[in-house]
């Protein structure tokens, strides 16, 4: 019956919001790296605005690592934390032409050796670059998953682990921008819209807070 419940709420989620995603511009597999590094803590549009002047400047990892912080920054000054964001894709650049040749490695463990990249950076990488099925926890997923009580988890590794449990595996890289998009259209962080929302019979939150 949860397995049922769980195909419900994917099936909703797909119809509604779509399993396309662009993705960001790039030329090279360490473009795309770098443009999703550069995504934390600003939205993909601020990034995408700055992609194509910024590869443009440097199309390899090479004239990334051989050019001055503030050059970088000059191209990426509209994004957040831009300055410690043009050190680390100096760093990481650095570190693919001198240890991997220019290329990416395919391995997480490979890639959160690289400056700037954790682990949700490495698993985006390998879903949307590779077609690796990992999934990507950010503070959307993390929310949305525990409100619908997919999970029970204090922090983002602990709902990746239990999402693979719960979660058909051919959902596993699109569950990422579901999730953001539902979280960015109803399942709010402070306000959730949820007498709105055709998931709230199957809603663990929203259970509770009618009974509360």
């Amino acid at each position: 019956m949860r397995q049922e419940y769980v195909q419900k709420v994917l099936d909703w989620l797909v119809d509604t919001y779509g399993m396309h995603n662009d993705g960001f511009y790039h030329n090279h597999p360490w473009q795309h790296l770098v443009a999703i590094m550069l995504s934390a803590q600003s939205t993909d549009k601020q990034v995408d605005e700055v992609l194509p002047a910024l590869y443009a400047r440097f199309d390899t990892v090479e004239d990334v690592a051989e050019a001055n912080a503030e050059e970088i920054e000059s191209y990426i000054r509209s994004i957040g934390i831009y300055k410690n964001k043009a050190k680390n894709m100096k760093k990481c650049c650095t570190q693919l032409s001198r240890e991997y040749g220019g290329v990416v490695p395919s391995t997480r463990e490979e890639l959160m050796k690289l400056s700037g990249i954790g682990r949700k950076t490495a698993n985006l990488y390998m879903a949307n670059e590779l077609g690796i099925p990992e999934i990507t926890v950010d503070t959307h997923v993390h929310r949305v998953s525990n409100r619908l009580g997919w999970v029970n988890s204090k922090n983002v590794l602990q709902t990746e682990k239990q999402l693979q449990v719960v979660l058909p595996k051919k959902y596993w890289i699109p569950i990422n921008i579901l999730l953001i998009r539902h979280g960015r259209a109803l399942c709010k962080a402070r306000k959730p819209e949820c007498d709105r929302c055709f998931l709230n019979k199957y809603c663990e939150y929203y259970k509770n807070r009618d009974n509360s």
